[in-house]
């Protein structure tokens, strides 16, 4: 197979079902070989089977791809360590890591447990963190040695934590705190020749189709809400032609491809150290400043609109 991603050897967590899965495949089909990671889990994470992923990797061999799978869970240290050297070991490098798995434990936040609260953070988190971490090690190792990287890190934000919806603090939160270890990350590692990008992906899969009538889309809306439009976004950044971007948040869906605008320094006044005064300069403040924006990225319009002081 021939590509965009030709030769590219690629590290895709969560891409047993949904999003990933695409992800995989779209890789794969493009030249890529690809380490297909998923603990077979359900939508809030509990449980587990090894079924996803090698149904991915013999979807991909079917088509005369090269794939492997792997069942570690990419939240835990030792995990992702295994999970990054299996592309070294298997392919004999390492070129690109999508981290998409992710979890569900919706709730308002005066009912969400501590536990539920853990469990998101963790596995959107510390499971964007630690493979990330690992294969940065190895391009910086490699790049100690005199050896070139043109490699990518490529995470999955979500409009939830960049625009914000209600009832998903933890989410939210820590798909807005994958936004910012993008950003971040994307300064650090672009000394080792590696890019940092996310997608703010939007898609009827088993995560959503219980949110906000998704489930129940029909026809031609239905379609374009089908995971596999945010799969060449991804393929995109995996390949080589994207080495000039870095340190951006893509929006992908079949409605929309975009760039999710980071926070900017809106309307100013001159600081007073009396708190009594500062009443009348947040009024102003609050009056200039642009609407928080709301799920589709726009400006908020309906009620809760921060202007309204």
């Amino acid at each position: 197979m021939s590509g965009l991603c030709e030769g590219r050897i690629c590290v895709v967590t969560g891409a047993g079902r949904g999003i990933g899965r695409e992800h995989a495949l779209m890789l794969a089909s493009e030249g890529a070989r690809v380490i297909v990671n998923d603990l077979g889990g359900s939508v809030d994470g509990t449980g587990g089977e090894t079924g996803p992923a090698q149904q991915v990797v013999d979807e991909i061999s079917a088509m005369g791809g090269e794939a492997a799978a792997n069942t570690d869970d990419c939240s835990d240290w030792e995990g992702a360590q295994r999970l990054i050297n299996q592309a070294v070991e298997t392919f004999g490098g390492l070129d690109a890591v999508v981290n998409n798995a992710g979890i569900l434990r919706d709730r308002v936040l005066a009912n969400m447990t501590e536990e539920e609260w853990d469990a998101v953070i963790k596995v959107h988190l510390k499971g964007t963190f630690a493979p990330a971490r690992w294969a940065t090690a190895y391009w910086r190792e490699r790049s100690k040695a005199g050896e070139t990287n043109d490699a990518r890190i490529i995470n999955t934000s979500s409009v939830s934590g960049l625009y914000g919806n209600p009832g998903q603090t933890n989410y939210g939160a820590a798909k807005m705190g994958i936004a910012a270890f993008t950003i971040i990350a994307a300064q650090e590692v672009h000394r080792y020749g590696v890019t940092v990008n996310a997608i703010a992906p939007g898609a009827l899969t088993r995560m959503t189709e219980n949110l906000g009538g998704m489930g129940s889309l029909e026809g031609d809306a239905r379609d374009r809400m089908h995971p596999r439009w945010i799969a060449p976004i991804c393929a995109w950044l995996a390949s080589t032609e994207s080495a000039p971007v870095t340190g951006r948040v893509f929006e992908a869906s079949g409605q929309v491809l975009g760039i999710a605008e980071s926070w900017h320094r809106g309307p100013t006044v001159e600081p007073v150290e009396d708190p009594k005064l500062l009443g009348p300069l947040v009024k102003q403040l609050m009056a200039d400043a642009r609407p928080n924006a709301d799920m589709q990225g726009a400006d908020t319009t309906g009620p809760g609109k921060p202007t309204a002081y």
